[in-house]
C-alpha cells in the first residue's frame, strides 16, 4: 500500500484491497448513546455492538477476512484426531517460522497460560520490554512478577524515536544478575508493544536480547501477536533491513528466539493462537497440558474453519501491501490530529491511533480515570468505542492501592481492512470537536470492581454531571 499524491497535492493512504461484503453499522442518537453508556457502566467493553458506529475498541478479532480465507475455510476437516487442516497450519508455521513443532490454542491468553504453566515457578521474574494485562495476570496467578525493562523512550509520549518497544539490554542484565538467571522464568520480548501505542522493536534490538539470553542460559519467548505491524516498521525505519522481504525479517526475528506465540485474532486474522517452538523440552512439556485445558493436539480449542483461514491469513501477513495499510492509516489519523493539535502519541505506531489522555484532560487526577473518561466521552459525542488503556487497565497492590499506569492512552483501534478513509475523517472530526470542549469531561470512580482485569467487566459511575453537559453542548453544536 502506498501513500498517492493526489492532483490536488494532498496524500492519502490508498487501501490495496476492495469490499466485496459489507456489514450495516447505524449512527443512533446522543440520546441514545447517553443511555447505552449508563447501562454500560461508563465501560466501553460493555456496551452493545447494536448502539456503537465505529468500533475501535479491538482488532482482536474484529479484522476483515480476505476472499482467500473465506475459501479456505470450505476446506475444513473435522476429523478429531489427524485432521488435515491442522497438517495444513502446521506446516504454514514451519515454512513461516522455520519451527518444528506448533501447538494450537484458542487464542494467545490460552498460550500465554499454558506458558506460565510450565516456565513460571513462585518467586520467579519474567522480564520484558513491556507487560501486556493478560499475559501479567497469568505471570502473576502462577506466582511470578513481571518486571519491566523498556528503554527510556518507551514513556515519551511525543518523540521521533523509531523503536520505543525496544529492551533496555543493560538494564535486562542487571535484573538478571541482582535475581540470578536460575530466577528468571524466561524473557518475554512483545512485537508492537500494545499499552504504549503499538510501538515496535528492531531486529537489532531483538539480536541484542538474544546474545544476552544465550550468554545466561535463559529462554527468550515472542509475543508475535502483532508481528504483523513490526514487520512493517522494521522494513521502514531499519536501515539494514529495507533490502531485505518481509518473509526473509520473519525468519531472522524466528530464528532468534526460542517460543514463539500468537493471538490469530490478530496475526492471521481469524480466531484462534497458538505456539511455535523448536525446543524440544518445551515441546513435551507444553503438549501435556493441552488436552486438559484446551482441546486435543490437532484443533487445540479452535474451530477447524477458523485454523484454515489462519494458515491463509499467516500467508497473507508475508505481503508488504496487506501489512501496510493498518500503519498507514494509523499514521494518517496522527498526522491530522496533530495538525489540529490534539495530543497523540508519536512517532504512529501499529494496532491504533493513541490519544494521550493524560494530556487531553489533564485537569483530572490519575486516581479519576483520565483514559476511561475519555473513552466514555468520545462514545457521547461520536458513537466511536474505543479502549482504556492506563489506570483503568492496572491492578490495585496487595494493599489495595491505586497502581497509577506510566502512561494514560486511549487507543483507538483500526482493525485491518474494515473501515474507509471516510470513517477515519469522522473520527478525526469528533476527537477535535470533543479536545475543544474537554473541560467538559469529568473523572469517573469504580461502583463495581473486580479483583482481577477490572478493566473488562467492571462499572465505573462519573463524579458529577458532566456527560449530560458534554451531551447538551454536543446537540448544541452539531446535534448528532
Amino acid at each position: 500500500m502506498n501513500r498517492v499524491k493526489l492532483f490536488s497535492g494532498e496524500q492519502i493512504p490508498l487501501e490495496m484491497h476492495k469490499p466485496k461484503i459489507v456489514q450495516k453499522i447505524r449512527l443512533v442518537p446522543p440520546e441514545r448513546r447517553m443511555q447505552a453508556m449508563e447501562e454500560a457502566g461508563y465501560n466501553n467493553f460493555l456496551l452493545k455492538n447494536e448502539d456503537v458506529f465505529l468500533d475501535m475498541l479491538t482488532d482482536s478479532g474484529v479484522n476483515a477476512m480476505s476472499d482467500a480465507q473465506q475459501a479456505a475455510m470450505m476446506m475444513a476437516d473435522d476429523s478429531y484426531a489427524g485432521s488435515q487442516t491442522f497438517t495444513r497450519l502446521e506446516r504454514k508455521c514451519q515454512e513461516i517460522f522455520g519451527t518444528r513443532h506448533f501447538l494450537p490454542a484458542h487464542q494467545g491468553r490460552a498460550c500465554e497460560h499454558l506458558l506460565a504453566k510450565v516456565l513460571v515457578r513462585p518467586g520467579m521474574i519474567v522480564p520484558t520490554n513491556y507487560h501486556f494485562t493478560t499475559t501479567k495476570a497469568h505471570i502473576v496467578l502462577s506466582g511470578g512478577e513481571v518486571v519491566e525493562a523498556y528503554v527510556p523512550e518507551a514513556l515519551e509520549t511525543t518523540s521521533t524515536y523509531p523503536f520505543k518497544g525496544n529492551m533496555d539490554v543493560e538494564k535486562l542484565e542487571a535484573l538478571i544478575e541482582e535475581h540470578g538467571a536460575e530466577q528468571v522464568a524466561f524473557v518475554r520480548m512483545e512485537a508492537g508493544t500494545n499499552l504504549i501505542g503499538g510501538q515496535p522493536f528492531s531486529l537489532a534490538n531483538l539480536a541484542q536480547v538474544r546474545d544476552l539470553c544465550t550468554r545466561y542460559g535463559l529462554i527468550l519467548v515472542l509475543d508475535a501477536s502483532l508481528l504483523a505491524d513490526n514487520l512493517h516498521f522494521i522494513k521502514e525505519r531499519e536501515e539494514e533491513c529495507r533490502g531485505l522481504t518481509i518473509r526473509e525479517i520473519t525468519r531472522s526475528i524466528a530464528d532468534l528466539v526460542d517460543v514463539i506465540y500468537f493471538s490469530a485474532r490478530k496475526l492471521g486474522c481469524a480466531r484462534g493462537g497458538g505456539i511455535c517452538t523448536n525446543r524440544e523440552d518445551l515441546f513435551v512439556k507444553l503438549r501435556e497440558l493441552l488436552p486438559l485445558y484446551e482441546g486435543f493436539l490437532t484443533y487445540g480449542g479452535m474451530s477447524v474453519r477458523e485454523m484454515e483461514a489462519i494458515a491463509v491469513g499467516l500467508e497473507e501477513t508475508m505481503d508488504e501491501d496487506m501489512i501496510s495499510q493498518g500503519p498507514q492509516f494509523i499514521a494518517y489519523m496522527v498526522e491530522e490530529l496533530q495538525k489540529r493539535g490534539v495530543p497523540v502519541v508519536t512517532p504512529p505506531g501499529g494496532l491504533g491511533c493513541h490519544l494521550n489522555a493524560a494530556e487531553f484532560v489533564d485537569h483530572l487526577p490519575q486516581e479519576q480515570y483520565p483514559a476511561g473518561a475519555l473513552a466514555a466521552a468520545l462514545y457521547l459525542v461520536s458513537g466511536i468505542r474505543g479502549m482504556e488503556r492506563g489506570t483503568m487497565s492496572e491492578a490495585r497492590d496487595a494493599e489495595g492501592n491505586e497502581v497509577l499506569a506510566d502512561l494514560e492512552l486511549l487507543r483507538l483501534a483500526v482493525p485491518r481492512r474494515v473501515y474507509t478513509l471516510s470513517h477515519v475523517k469522522y473520527a478525526i472530526d469528533r476527537i477535535t470537536w470533543l479536545y475543544q470542549h474537554r473541560r467538559l469531561i469529568g473523572g469517573l470512580h469504580f461502583v463495581d470492581e473486580p479483583q482481577t482485569l477490572r478493566f473488562f467487566l467492571g462499572r465505573l459511575a462519573p463524579l458529577s454531571p458532566w456527560p449530560e453537559q458534554l451531551v447538551g453542548k454536543f446537540e448544541e453544536d452539531l446535534g448528532c
